[in-house]
């Protein structure tokens, strides 16, 4: 890191501007190095220039916050991603939601782990539009391994799109799979102990 800081120090006397990719380098160091606070004035001193952190930096922060049991301010940094132009990612919620979890607040985690729905549902609509199919079903995939389903709408949208896209019997497939689902009650996102039994969903390191 003392490296890292003197190239930082020195890019100001020269002249130039470190970028959001600098700032995130040098916050995940920080991070790594267990100087959480040190990555957050970090954070402060880019927002500060007017700069926009990318979903890389708010998911070193997050986790990072999440390990020292700073789960309010952590939970903090997930509200206002709803406000940034920054797109969420689901795997920046699980170290949240597992954090409130392992301290009894099953409350609050199913708050996020419903907001987490929602980010699953925008990115496949989005890839649908797209024309991303494979994208949009590998996502789907990973929504229902830690217990999730999609609503009515997203399930219209992705067979509508498979249709179009020649794949006929994808979106058959789809389509009973998840109409099936939601008939046995299984739509929820509310089943914690899935969430946290799912390892294969990635965490931020």
């Amino acid at each position: 890191m003392v490296a890292a800081e003197a190239i930082y120090e020195k890019m100001g006397h020269f002249g130039c501007s470190p970028d959001v990719v600098t700032f995130t380098s040098l916050i995940d160091g920080y991070c790594r190095s267990g100087q959480v606070n040190m990555g957050l004035k970090l954070w402060d001193a880019m927002r500060a220039r007017n700069m926009m952190p990318n979903s890389y930096t708010y998911s070193i922060l997050i986790n990072a916050l999440c390990k020292e049991n700073r789960l309010h301010e952590a939970r903090g940094f997930l509200n206002e991603l709803k406000s940034s132009n920054v797109v969420a990612r689901p795997f920046m919620y699980n170290p949240v939601i597992d954090g409130f979890c392992k301290a009894g607040n099953v409350n609050e985690a199913n708050l996020i782990v419903q907001e987490m729905e929602v980010t699953f549902t925008i990115l496949i609509v989005g890839h649908c539009m797209k024309g991303r199919m494979a994208d949009a079903i590998g996502i789907l995939n990973k929504m229902l391994t830690i217990g999730c389903a999609p609503d009515s709408i997203t399930i219209s949208s992705l067979t509508s799109c498979l249709l179009k896209a020649g794949m006929a019997s994808e979106a058959y497939r789809v389509k009973h799979m998840l109409v099936q689902d939601l008939n046995s009650g299984q739509s929820s996102c509310r089943k914690i102990d899935h969430l946290i039994r799912a390892r294969d969903i990635p965490v931020a390191a």
